[in-house]
């Protein structure tokens, strides 16, 4: 162990980078304390030359690809040019955020099988995916979710629809990533906040204008890659420590666990059945609805769908993002557990100033930090490094792939078929992507300067939810239900949209937690999904069997050719070579 100056060094690395965890752990619960600012700090070195290696080889990339992108179609999906197996590796890369690879396994470190039930709610919603969805998805669309709701809709107030619903989704999950990147850029070199923002936007920019969704695509395969291989160092090195075996992993876990909370063996190994997430179950049914159904809402998974050639690559695409993620979550799981064994009673690692102030367990800079004490506990200052360089490689991933999704929604739904009603060339809408992209930067850049001290956990939360509540209902009852009109899929959609986001508003989380207006909530429900979802899908059916108009008539009567396309991809827009 070092003495000295350098292990007050580390520590302290450690104890500042619980801003980024805790920001980053929105996937995990809708509402946390108020974290404040990160403190500036000296430098950590092996995190910051893995960080610029990982950096200048995805500029490398983004040149690359910023020579094959000549067109609407390389820009939006990279000409559909991507296989199979590389668009799951790159969905995975999408979704394994690190609020997933810090918050779930400080999820178990805590409270041990809890954190499974969040794994699998995420896991649930991909065979969702596949099995609904992404075959009629790409048989049906070109660029995005709009295309596939307009295909026998009208066109105007459907993708108007489509696209704010989208926009709504990006900006929350952005907020969380720029405020996430921002605090750990400052914590790596040692900036002000407000530079370390800019810096965020500015690679963001860089990847997505240039190099569009061949160089996103490449980012998001590089980080999956370096994410799998430090989850699984670590997971691997906690079931050496127990002789492989999962029945000594978990009798181990609930002895240090009795020990290190000063509680009865019996009382320990609670740990291994449901706690607290099932305490509420319409919170926890509300949770579960929005991570399972939200999954196929969100705007920035839904693009990939069309990076292929056709829809026996989208199949396959599905079955690979599903194995990957599926043993991501695994992983997860182990590391969390490891983080009981090796960090809960390691000194080095405990906060005992702020564990005699709670009377709880407490890690320095805060429990949120159980996996990269761990990746320092079996891997050392070094694999620290590398694992903190990949949280931040995750995060821009991430951001890359929802300015993209909402550098779409601005120029190819709102630019060319809302407001000039299909009548542009490629190259005026490549022209207004690449204006809508540095819009989109710019008001990250805004959204992350100006939260930087806010709680932004609720935000992927309402970001899932608003996924579940108003894009759902309305994409699938498209793809589905014959009945759906303009008037239905409109109304629907609005009433999802706009009932999320207020229960949200209203809810413990926002209006005492965040906007402090008073101290007992309106809604005493965190997730809305349970409430949202159900009223969407019922307004789109009200006011489409109501619709008795000419133009509902001929939406019906659209719907064959439309399933004759799902079904069989005839008439669908071809890849490009690449």
């Amino acid at each position: 162990m070092k003495k000295g100056c350098t292990e007050m060094k580390g520590t302290s690395f450690k104890a500042k980078l619980f801003a980024l965890a805790s920001l980053c752990c929105s996937h995990v619960a809708f509402a946390s304390p108020d974290l404040g600012a990160a403190e500036q700090q000296a430098t950590n070195w092996h995190a910051i030359i893995m960080f610029t290696i990982f950096v200048g080889f995805t500029l490398f990339i983004t040149k690359w690809a910023a020579k094959q992108t000549t067109n609407t179609a390389d820009f939006y999906t990279a000409g559909g040019g991507i296989s199979g197996f590389q668009n799951g590796l790159a969905i995975a890369g999408d979704y394994m955020s690190a609020a997933s690879f810090l918050g779930i396994s400080a999820l178990v470190f805590s409270s041990g099988f809890d954190g499974l039930l969040y794994s699998l709610g995420f896991m649930v919603g991909w065979p969702i995916v596949l099995f609904l969805v992404a075959e009629r998805l790409r048989n049906l669309g070109k660029y995005n979710l709009s295309d596939v709701v307009s295909f026998r809709l009208e066109e105007k107030p459907v993708r108007t629809l489509a696209a704010l619903s989208s926009l709504v989704v990006v900006a929350f999950y952005l907020i969380a990533q720029m405020v996430g990147a921002g605090q750990l850029i400052k914590l790596l070199f040692g900036l002000n906040y407000n530079i370390a923002v800019v810096i965020v936007g500015l690679l963001m920019m860089a990847y997505v204008i240039f190099g569009g969704m061949l160089a996103t695509t490449w980012v998001q395969i590089i980080k999956a890659v370096m994410l799998l291989s430090g989850a699984t160092f670590m997971a691997f090195m906690v079931m050496k420590a127990v002789g492989f075996s999962f029945s000594n992993m978990f009798n181990q876990a609930i002895g240090v666990y009795s020990q290190s909370h000063s509680i009865s063996w019996d009382e320990a190994a609670k740990i291994m059945g449901p706690g607290k997430l099932a305490a509420n179950p319409i919170d926890a049914l509300s949770l579960g609805l929005a991570l399972m159904f939200g999954t196929a809402g969100l705007p920035h998974i839904l693009m990939r769908f069309f990076t292929v050639k056709d829809a026996k690559e989208a199949r396959k695409s599905v079955v690979v993002a599903t194995g990957f993620i599926g043993y991501f979550y695994l992983l997860t799981f182990i590391i969390g557990f490891g983080a009981i064994l090796f960090v809960s009673n390691n000194p080095q690692f405990l906060d005992v100033a702020k564990a005699a102030v709670t009377g709880k367990l407490e890690l320095v800079g805060g429990n949120n930090m159980a996996a990269v004490h761990l990746s320092d506990a079996v891997g050392g200052d070094l694999f620290m490094g590398f694992i903190s360089a990949v949280a931040f490689a995750t995060i821009l991933a991430v951001v890359a792939g929802l300015t993209l999704s909402g550098a779409s929604a601005i120029s190819h739904d709102l630019y060319a078929n809302v407001f000039k009603k299909g009548q542009t060339t490629p190259q005026s809408e490549l022209r207004m992507s690449k204006i809508a992209t540095l819009g989109l930067a710019i008001f990250a850049m805004i959204l992350g300067i100006l939260f930087e001290k806010q709680n932004v956990a609720f935000m992927v939360g309402l970001a899932f939810s608003v996924a579940c509540c108003a894009n759902f209902p309305v994409l699938v009852l498209s793809m589905f239900w014959k009945g759906l009109t303009t008037r239905g899929a409109v109304i629907g959609g609005i009433v999802g949209l706009v009932t999320a986001v207020t229960l949200i508003i209203l809810s413990k989380a926002v209006w005492v937690d965040t906007l402090k207006i008073s101290d007992t909530a309106v809604n005493p429900f965190n997730g809305p999904a349970i409430f949202a979802m159900p009223l969407s899908f019922l307004c789109c059916w009200f006011f489409s069997v109501t619709d008795k108009t000419a133009r509902a008539e001929k939406e019906r009567k659209a719907f064959d050719a439309q399933f004759v396309r799902s079904q069989t991809g005839i008439g669908i827009s071809g890849a490009s070579d690449h």
